[in-house]
């Protein structure tokens, strides 16, 4: 068996990948196809005993599709400016020809020589031809809604083509009547139903593919994390080559500041790195003799040599990119509502209408008015209204989202939101700030704790370590004045040695008091630090310790009201997180989360969100890379907006100003939204309900038959009621 990816084109929805996916599994020789729409690729395990990548090809092509050939997985920069034009044209001739089609409707002055009394041919003509443009732009619509119904799975597209299709042909017999003589068939010309329903979902379509490339933004992301160049050695000198140039076995070095450029073990050397990105523990990780490092990851101190064992899609980066890939290829498609409806709504309207034409024409002998009462039905079920329902209420819903900071990608967020039962929160830069900053002071001397903090911050500024950083940057915010400073030294993996004046100064961990023979006898003040997940810095002044200072992550802002809110709703909440189970369960303590999963890497943080997806509907709040696989797999992946571009270009909403409490807002939101949803497509087919029956000719024995303007008037009727509804979204409270 031989497995290939290929690259798909004219894929739109998810009824186009479910339907080649089952078409691709029918195949004798394919063992297993998934078709992955966001990536808009197939991947194909088949006998290749059997079949070739020709056959693969042609299969297909057979479906509707267009094969490119293997996947590159070449990313796009933006999407095609075409698709951008080519709504833009349709937007202005759908809104000339409903000024032609309406302005006498609603008292506006009518286009000279347009008037549809006064010139019926030059009415009809006109609007044919711009009516024409707008289908021939919407192309990819039609033949996706043609394509569905082929392969039984009838959706949304399905539905505007039949519509769209019926009030055209219709329209065209119509003027070609008119061009007889018989003008008074300009009342019944259906072109701006054709044009504006499929311009709305247009609208619809343009916004859904500019999000579709985020993952392959994130996965890009990903990619350009580890150093375009690295030194090696290679017989006794030092080469610089491209990433690309290292073999397995080669020697590394990485100096000070540098990024780790390939998975490996250090040979020589120590040094705190930086493994955020993947562990999320946001204190620096000392490395040794005999330790792994990551690439990508982040030397702080010391030069160190490493030999290269991971390179290429072998590497930890590379695997993340596989499960973002993977994770996208499993997750399950959410059908919108619409097209759940009209999954059923289609087919009972084709019977309905190929019924009444047969019935009418047994009864009557007269093919016209058995036509007329088939393309009647149609038009009456015209869905204007219906592709209103759905993204009307959302973009109203994603617009009260920005007011509160929230930007929410994808509908299928505000359908969903309100109905998880799982939220589950990164640690590191989520729910804390993800920045080291000063806790406590233990002061053993005789001078004021502001003092000790200007004699540290004054030796620190020389240092690289994030913990010296935090030093300084506390002293900053009182305003100190630091002094000058002789003699720093910086001593590997232990911590610094400098001179103020005469005085001299250790200052690092407790391995560095003990090595220079500075007694500790504070060792309650030490546990009581490390215990509320503190770092410890150790302060010696002329041999003396004179302070320990703790420097720990702070937790954000409305987190621990957050949480509770999300307990009242019986949402169960859980920390998952790369960091250490004690200091996780700290904090996790201190905001009242009781489910801590501590010490996971992204692989396994994927892993335990499709366990937690069995108990109902996920969601995932994290920032860092290492939790972009989690984001995709989670139903509703939330990052902040100061988090990694990979985690923001994977989630589907992201928090603008790192409010956490917003969670909530979102939540409320999306169940106002939904309610509004379902209010609108009860709406959307009321009218068209109470209208099909006089389509179909029932009410004819009265001498009711349907008036092609009591039709206009229906269709305008449903769509201004869903329009008004909609807008009630507008008058939502905040969430209490």
């Amino acid at each position: 068996m031989k497995k290939v990816i290929l690259s798909i084109e004219g894929m739109t929805c998810s009824a186009c990948s479910n339907g080649l996916e089952k078409y691709l599994n029918k195949q004798e020789g394919i063992k297993e196809a998934t078709v992955n729409l966001v990536m808009n690729n197939a991947s194909i395990e088949y006998d290749e005993k059997r079949l070739n990548l020709n056959d693969l090809d042609r299969f297909v092509k057979e479906a509707g599709f267009k094969s490119l050939g293997t996947d590159t997985f070449e990313f796009e920069q933006k999407q095609s400016s075409k698709e951008k034009y080519k709504l833009i044209v349709t937007t202005i001739l759908s809104i000339i020809i409903l000024y032609i089609s309406m302005s006498h409707m609603v008292g506006l002055p009518t286009i000279p020589y347009l008037n549809m009394m006064n010139y019926p041919l030059n009415y009809a003509i006109v609007l044919l031809v711009l009516t024409s443009i707008v289908l021939i732009l919407g192309a990819h619509v039609l033949r996706n809604g043609i394509k569905n119904l082929l392969h039984k799975t009838p959706n949304m597209d399905t539905l505007v083509t039949i519509g769209a299709f019926a009030s055209f042909l219709y329209s065209i017999y119509g003027t070609i009547m008119i061009i007889k003589g018989q003008k008074s068939y300009v009342e019944s010309l259906y072109y701006e139903s054709s044009a504006i329903v499929l311009f709305f979902i247009q609208i619809g379509k343009y916004i859904e593919n500019k999000n579709k490339n985020k993952t392959k933004e994130a996965l890009k992301s990903l990619v350009t994390i580890t150093p375009k160049n690295a030194v090696v050695i290679r017989q006794g000198a030092e080469w610089k080559v491209t990433i690309d140039e290292i073999k397995k076995g080669d020697i590394v070095m990485c100096k000070p500041g540098e990024k780790v450029a390939v998975d490996g073990t250090v040979i020589d050397g120590v040094s705190h790195i930086d493994e955020s990105f993947i562990t999320g523990e946001s204190i620096p990780v000392k490395k040794e003799i005999g330790n792994k490092v990551i690439a990508g990851s982040i030397n702080y101190e010391g030069t160190i040599m490493y030999k290269a064992e991971k390179i290429g899609k072998e590497s930890t980066v590379s695997e993340i990119v596989k499960l973002v890939v993977e994770a996208t290829n499993t997750k399950a498609p959410i059908a919108k509502i619409a097209d759940k409806i009209s999954g059923y709504f289609v087919p009972a309207i084709i019977l309905i209408a190929v019924a009444s034409f047969i019935i009418w024409y047994v009864i009557s002998k007269e093919l016209a008015f058995a036509i007329n009462i088939f393309v009647s039905i149609l038009v009456i079920a015209c869905p204007c209204s219906l592709g209103l329902a759905t993204p009307l209420a959302i973009v109203i819903g994603s617009g009260l989202c920005s007011k509160k900071g929230i930007l929410v990608k994808s509908s299928e967020v505000l359908e969903n939101a309100h109905k998880i039962k799982t939220a589950v929160f990164d640690k590191t830069g989520t729910l804390t700030k993800g920045n080291l900053s000063v806790s406590k002071i233990y002061n053993y001397s005789d001078e004021e704790d502001n003092e000790i903090i200007r004699q540290v911050a004054s030796i620190e500024k020389n240092s690289e370590h994030p913990i010296g950083k935090a030093i300084v940057s506390y002293a900053n915010d009182m305003n100190t004045k630091l002094e000058k400073t002789t003699d720093f030294r910086a001593i590997s993996g232990a911590g610094v040695y400098s001179k103020i004046g005469d005085n001299e100064y250790f200052i690092g961990n407790k391995k560095l008091m003990l090595d220079n023979y500075i007694k500790i006898s504070n060792e309650a003040d030490e546990i009581n630090l490390a215990e509320k997940g503190n770092s410890i810095l150790f302060v010696s002044k002329n041999s003396k310790l004179i302070a320990l200072i703790g420097v720990k992550d702070t937790i954000r802002e409305n987190t621990k009201d957050t949480i509770q809110k999300l307990k009242n709703k019986n949402i169960e909440v859980v920390m998952l997180t790369g960091d250490n189970e004690k200091t996780a369960k700290y904090i996790a303590e201190e905001i009242g989360i009781d489910n801590v999963i501590a010490n996971v890497k992204p692989k396994e943080k994927a892993k335990k969100i499709k366990e937690l997806k069995e108990k109902g509907l996920v969601l995932m709040c994290g920032d860092g890379i290492n939790d972009s696989v989690s984001l995709i797999s989670a139903d509703i992946g939330v990052s902040i907006s100061n988090g990694t571009d990979v985690a923001i270009d994977s989630a589907e909403v992201v928090l603008m100003n790192d409010n956490l409490s917003k969670i909530n807002d979102l939540i409320y939101i999306s169940n106002k939204t939904i309610r509004n949803i379902k209010q609108n497509l009860f709406w959307a087919f009321f009218y068209n309900v109470c209208m099909i029956p006089i389509a179909m000719g029932i009410l004819s024995g009265f001498g009711i038959t349907l008036n092609p303007m009591i039709a206009a008037l229906a269709m305008t009727l449903s769509s201004l009621t869903v329009v008004l509804n909609a807008l009630r979204l507008k008058r939502l409270n905040n969430n209490k």
